[in-house]
């Protein structure tokens, strides 16, 4: 089993996810769970995850994706959730169904000293593009599963295949300067765009039968909360509202009806639908 207590995470992730990030997320919890559904599904039916089995979800957040994987696998199973957000870690605790066989681990994936062999199955939905060595988390990670352990993830294919992200951003770069650009391989949504780069890093980490699905799928911004909703979650999750800090009310304001006049063809009844383009990752621990 793990340990409780706490590990170090890199500083600007943790910093970033235990601030208004984090806060931001656990705010608009319900409208990520619906938006995110589709995914959810498509990677339990590929992670089949079977009762009595133990399970870590890497990035767990708010605790989603724990929740279904715990129904799972049952009462003879067990589902260890894991992030570094204290915020969102609370409101998980706080949803954990009664006689679930669910926990939940404030700690840095990436450098945890998990115990040996003792998962069946490693999952994560967006949860591993932010470690700054990836090869050295998943080489980690690899520690806690068992001969024949499995892997299943969901990451972001290239931003040009996501307006589900980019869309917004590009609005509110009418507005307001532009982020720093950040190179392909550094931590962030896009760090596993490119199939060789993942493809290379789990082969480095000791994995095979590695195999990537895309996923194409719409995404509702709103969560099935109308178009006001969908907008004012563009101006605070993702890049467009890490564009909008610091910047005066007036620019968030022409912002936010850039947005509104960009979703205006996806908007149908309570739906906001945006295409995103998705990997479904999916490896083995050889035995």
């Amino acid at each position: 089993m793990t340990s409780s207590s706490p590990t170090p995470a890199p500083i600007d992730q943790l910093a970033f996810w235990n601030g208004e990030a984090g806060r931001q997320w656990t705010d608009f919890q319900d409208t990520l769970d619906t938006t995110f559904a589709p995914v959810l599904q498509h990677m339990l039916e590929r992670a089949t995850v079977r009762p009595g089995e133990r399970v870590i979800d890497v990035g767990c957040g708010c605790g989603a994706y724990s929740v279904v994987l715990a129904k799972a696998v049952g009462a003879s199973g067990e589902v260890l959730g894991i992030d570094i957000s204290s915020e969102m870690l609370a409101r998980a605790r706080a949803r954990i169904p009664t006689g679930a066989p669910l926990s939940y681990l404030e700690a840095d994936a990436a450098s945890h000293r998990f115990a040996a062999g003792h998962f069946d199955v490693l999952v994560s939905r967006f949860g591993v593009m932010f470690f700054a060595d990836p090869v050295a988390a998943f080489t980690n990670l690899a520690t806690a599963l068992r001969p024949g352990g499995r892997v299943a993830f969901a990451c972001w294919r290239q931003p040009r295949d996501n307006p589900y992200f980019m869309l917004p951003l590009q609005q509110a770069y009418k507005h307001v300067p532009k982020l720093p650009e950040m190179k392909p391989d550094d931590p962030g949504p896009f760090a596993f765009a490119a199939r060789e780069r993942v493809e290379h890093i789990l082969n480095a980490a000791g994995f095979g039968a590695i195999a990537l699905e895309p996923f194409d799928t719409p995404l509702d911004l709103a969560g099935g909360q109308g178009l006001d909703h969908a907008v004012a979650v563009a101006l605070s999750i993702g890049p467009a509202g890490r564009a909008l800090e610091g910047q005066p009310p007036e620019k968030a304001a022409a912002t936010a009806q850039s947005i509104r006049e960009a979703l205006g063809p996806f908007h149908h009844g309570d739906r906001v639908d945006l295409p995103a383009a998705i990997w479904i990752v999916t490896a083995v621990k050889p035995a």
